[in-house]
């Protein structure tokens, strides 16, 4: 997992090098959700809010998020994707996609059918009992 996860990282900087992977989920979160707040992204990634804080300012200093005002809550600010925001998502999900196709071309039929239904099980699986992250603080992410 450890050498998954670190070429996930050496990858996604390569999509696009001011794009860091924690920026790209963030992205990719809020293009899916419609936009959240940024207790909700940390909630969901069970991040530190420090961390999407920082992540969540530099996305806005590049153009890329913008905050609006929640219609049901003015007090609350909603993250949205500006046009840029979606376009470099864009982009950068096509280069990935490429390049999963690229690197699985040569992969046989049952090989791949075994592996996406191994993503699914393990994408679906519920994740660990709360009660023991309080006993083993998962470290926060950075980037």
């Amino acid at each position: 997992m450890t050498v998954f996860a670190r070429r996930a990282r050496a990858a996604a900087g390569r999509m696009h090098p001011e794009l860091s992977l924690v920026s790209y989920t963030l992205l990719g979160h809020l293009e899916e959700s419609g936009g959240c707040r940024a207790t909700d992204l940390a909630a969901h990634y069970a991040l530190d809010k420090s961390t999407v804080s920082r992540q969540v300012t530099a996305l806005e200093r590049a153009g890329l998020v913008a905050r609006r005002p929640d219609a049901d809550d003015q007090r609350v600010q909603l993250l949205h994707l500006t046009e840029a925001g979606r376009r470099i998502l864009a982009q950068v999900t096509h280069r990935r996609r490429a390049v999963f196709r690229e690197r699985l071309a040569h992969w046989p039929a049952p090989d791949l059918e075994r592996f996406a239904d191994y993503l699914v099980r393990y994408n679906t699986s519920p994740g660990p009992d709360p009660e023991d992250q309080d006993a083993h603080p998962a470290p926060t992410a950075t980037a």
